[in-house]
């Protein structure tokens, strides 16, 4: 039978667990050892699929196109050109459905083309399995897993599909993705009764759980929609998604909006029924009004600032997962960083092996040596390579790392950065992993566990058993009862721990991880792997900063951000990277390091703040501390961003206001958890990210303040001039005209924009505070007022000193309004002192939007078909004068509008 055809899958899914696993790796026509061929599982993969339950969900054109047409706005322009045609005026009745069409047309191919974007954005998550194909170890995209796979997963992977395990070594898994019990379940290869239903089959591990702890070895029964997984999905309806805080917040702005503005142009036909204005002419204007005044392009600039926003972060190798994360980066007023990897290069070197009697430094090359370098030196070195030899050997057993080189001789590493190190030290004296492996096989693996910060290996050795220990110094050395020396193994009593900790904090003050390796021979596999240890010697490795983080932190400490060192590592060693990529300064003093082991009290509920606020690095920290810590910051009204990457550091991550996962050496568990994975495993890379954050906030801002001041302007306008009896300073056709203009171009230029270079010199803005403030309020309402009393002055002055008669005053008005709302948009400036050199000038769109807005004026007026649809005429030189004068007044007032704002905030 085909092993992978949807009849043995349907034979395995029931037996499997109930089989010796080697008549499941017989069916399914795999080696253990060397797993399937390349050639094979893509055989196997074109018959039974990819490992999908479902594709990236797309949303169709037709679906894109239908959403434009939801909308209050929309009702408002089909009422008002039905009513044009019910009063037998066909053009502008077909002027108006077609400011529908164009309308739609530009919200359809923006919004088409931003949700294109993050739909590709989607993609760009992929969660890699490791797996041995052709004998070797590496790592794929987990949709190309195919059954008969060899899977490794080691705690922290998420399990990508169904598998039988063929060993485990401690192995723990989280199921709740399937049986909503979060208690972690004990996984073996031992085989179950038949019948048994697959929550209660410990030998199975299931696709969307977690491993937890330990790790193990399977082999892919089902994949995709086979899977348990997939057969429960099959069964859930897809829910839409939800909003985010600021679409919410933005939504709800615009109805508000929406039904001020309706109750305004309500009042505003009424009063111009009562003043002898046509009833039709009156309920228009008021309909084109109320159009003008709506911000419909809130949505769809909110998406493309967004897709833009998230473009630019994945290009610098940051990858958001949650759209509200887009929100929060720019309010993070604290990180909370670890050390391995993001602040340094996640390259662990061995660079020191501590020995009783020696001290011998290892070169890149694997050479060794004492610090005298001299031939004595050398010849101390020697005396001791039967121990260091024995030490590398059992860093080598205790294991869960491998190495390979592929064709082109290029390194090829999986595991962690720490195991690689050793493995690669090791390799430097001819001991490799596999041929050890061979001579004495592991019985049993003790795995790592962060609370004892330890492991362990057991190996069959001449009909005993070998035990292969390495961990924290701490963690080890209280364990070990004696220590090889050249004579031997001597007894090391407690002043000789103390001795040896001694040496090890001097390697943490010159910034070296360190990691003891012990080893002991027992007779069976019961016996307590962790009591009467021979202590081998301690490894120093170098993990040196990354370029570029000191000035990261400099820009955040610029943007009031507080960096702050969260590490398990050894305090000497937090502490002197710290200085060096200055998180604190080189003086610092004991107040601002403190350790796990002290810190509890600091993150009781009762902690006072500026005790909390003066640490800047927090050593030997576990989870449950983590945790603790990110509780006393948001107590604290801190918003705060964590990074992580091991298992342990998903809950901390989801509890963070933005948790960051490490995209290279971070988990799988970590990332989905995380709302922001970094691809690059980089600080600098949070510094990007929150810039930007706070960017594309920034760029919505501006364009809600231009939008909503632009359309205020607007309806002033045509509510002084009805108030006063005046003629009218616009007509329907050319509000919508303005509306159609304004309302895309400029807008959009504002929310693509790369913002101003003063972001990170501010400090972060409150995470509860508003989209507008009172201060953006008083803005627009002043801008509004600015423009509308410039346009009319034009509109006065065309009649009363220019002896213009109505249709080229009505130009005039016109023209001034749209220049005065084209070049409003360099009010939106940050820096507003800067007239020629600010974040508007730089902004190569705002350019192109004044160009194209300005070319549709001149369509408007010289274009005949246009020019009488919107009744306009040439306003001649003194009218383009005066129209380019009164469109600048709103600019020239700009600076005295942000004082007013600022100093009403003020008081």
């Amino acid at each position: 039978m085909d092993p992978a055809s949807p009849s043995a899958s349907a034979n395995r899914e029931l037996t499997a667990s109930s089989r010796h696993v080697g008549e499941v790796l017989g069916e399914l026509g795999v080696e253990p050892a060397s797993g399937l061929d390349t050639a094979d599982a893509l055989e196997r993969r074109a018959r039974v699929g990819g490992n999908l339950l479902s594709g990236v969900t797309r949303r169709h054109a037709f679906a894109i196109l239908v959403d434009q047409l939801r909308s209050v706005v929309v009702v408002l322009l089909v009422a008002a050109g039905a009513l044009a045609i019910v009063f037998e005026d066909l053009v502008e009745g077909l002027a108006i459905f077609t400011v529908i069409a164009i309308n739609t047309a530009i919200g359809f191919v923006t919004e088409w083309r931003a949700t294109r974007s993050m739909e590709a954005l989607s993609r760009m998550g992929r969660v890699e399995t490791a797996v041995l194909r052709d004998g070797v170890v590496r790592r794929i995209p987990a949709e190309e897993l195919v059954p008969g796979d060899i899977v490794l997963h080691e705690a922290g992977d998420i399990v990508t599909a169904d598998l039988r395990l063929i060993d485990a070594a401690k192995l723990t898994t989280d199921e709740s993705a399937l049986t909503g019990e979060s208690m972690p379940v004990r996984k073996s290869a031992d085989i179950v009764p038949p019948g048994t239903p697959p929550i209660e089959q410990s030998n199975m591990l299931f696709k969307g759980t977690t491993v937890t702890r330990g790790s193990c070895r399977g082999v892919v029964t089902e994949t995709g929609l086979r899977t348990e997984l997939g057969r429960i999905s099959e069964l859930v309806a897809g829910a839409r998604p939800q909003q985010t805080p600021l679409e919410k917040r933005l939504n709800a702005l615009a109805r508000r909006l929406v039904w001020a503005v309706l109750a305004l142009a309500a009042l505003i036909a009424l009063t111009g029924i009562a003043v002898g204005r046509e009833t039709f002419l009156a309920i228009e204007v008021a309909i084109a009004l109320a159009v003008a005044a709506i911000p419909e392009g809130l949505p769809i600039v909110a998406t493309v600032a967004l897709a833009r926003g998230m473009w630019r972060m994945a290009q610098r190798n940051a990858l958001i997962a949650r759209l509200s994360a887009v929100e929060t980066l720019g309010a993070t007023s604290v990180i909370l960083t670890d050390k391995t990897g993001t602040l340094t290069e996640n390259r662990m070197t061995v660079t020191t092996v501590l020995l009783s009697g020696a001290d011998i430094e290892i070169s890149e090359s694997g050479s060794a040596q004492t610090p005298r370098g001299d031939d004595e030196g050398a010849t101390t070195a020697r005396d001791h390579s039967a121990v260091l030899e024995r030490l590398l050997t059992a860093s080598t057993l205790c294991s869960n790392a491998s190495i390979d080189r592929s064709p082109d001789r290029e390194l090829q590493a999986v595991g962690d950065p720490t195991e690689v190190a050793l493995l690669i030290a090791a390799g430097h004296y001819n001991i490799e992993r596999p041929p050890l492996l061979e001579r004495q096989p592991e019985l049993r693996e003790l795995a790592f566990d962060p609370d004892t910060k330890r492991m362990a290996t057991l190996h069959r050795q001449d009909g005993a058993v070998l035990v292969a220990v390495k961990g924290a110094p701490e963690a080890v050395l209280p364990l070990c009862n004696s220590v090889a020396t050249l004579d031997g193994e001597t007894p090391l009593p407690d002043a000789g721990r103390d001795a040896w900790l001694g040496r090890v904090d001097e390697l943490g003050e010159s910034g070296l991880r360190t990691l003891a390796v012990a080893t002991k021979t027992q007779q069976d596999t019961d016996e307590d792997a962790y009591a009467g240890l021979t202590l081998l010697g301690v490894v120093g490795l170098e993990d040196p900063a990354r370029s570029g983080v000191r000035d990261a932190i400099r820009r955040c400490h610029e943007a009031g951000i507080s960096v702050v060192m969260v590490t398990g590592d050894h305090a000497a060693t937090a502490r002197n990277i710290a200085k060096e990529v200055e998180i604190v300064d080189p003086a610092a003093g004991p107040e601002q390091f403190l350790n796990g082991t002290e810190a509890d009290d600091v993150f009781a509920p009762a902690s006072s703040a500026p005790r909390l606020a003066g640490i800047r690095v927090f050593s030997r920290v576990s989870p449950e501390q983590k945790l603790a810590l990110i509780d006393a910051y948001q107590r604290n009204k801190r918003v705060v961003a964590m990074t992580g990457d091991g298992v342990n550091d998903a809950p901390a991550l989801k509890k963070a206001d933005i948790g960051i996962a490490m995209g290279i050496r971070g988990t799988a568990v970590a990332k989905e958890a995380a709302a922001m994975v970094l691809q690059d495993d980089d600080f600098g890379t949070i510094v990007d990210a929150v810039a930007q954050g706070r960017t594309i906030y920034a760029n919505l801002r501006k364009f809600v303040v231009y939008l909503l001041s632009c359309n205020i302007s607007e309806v002033l306008i045509v509510f002084l001039a009805t108030i006063a009896g005046a003629p009218l300073p616009l007509l329907p056709l050319q509000i919508l005209f303005l509306n159609l203009v304004t309302d895309v171009f400029p807008a959009l230029a504002l929310g693509v924009g790369e913002g101003s270079r003063q972001l990170m010199r501010e400090r972060p803005r409150p995470f509860d505070e508003p989209l507008l403030t009172w201060s953006h309020w008083i803005r627009i309402v002043m801008h509004g007022i600015v423009i509308a009393l410039s346009v009319l002055g034009a509109m006065a002055i065309a009649q009363n000193y220019l002896q213009m008669d109505y249709a080229s005053a009505l130009t005039v008005s016109f023209c001034t309004l749209t220049l005065a709302q084209v070049w409003h948009v360099f009010n939106m400036r940050d820096e507003i002192r800067h007239m020629f050199d600010n974040d508007i000038t730089r902004n190569a769109w705002v350019w192109a939007a004044i160009v194209v807005c300005t070319g549709l004026l001149l369509c408007a007026v010289y274009m005949p078909v246009l020019r009488d649809v919107l009744s306009l005429g040439d306003p001649g030189r003194d009218g383009w004068l005066l129209i380019v004068g009164m469109s600048f007044l709103p600019v020239i007032a700009a600076p005295l509008v942000r004082g007013i704002a600022l100093r009403s905030v003020a008081e």
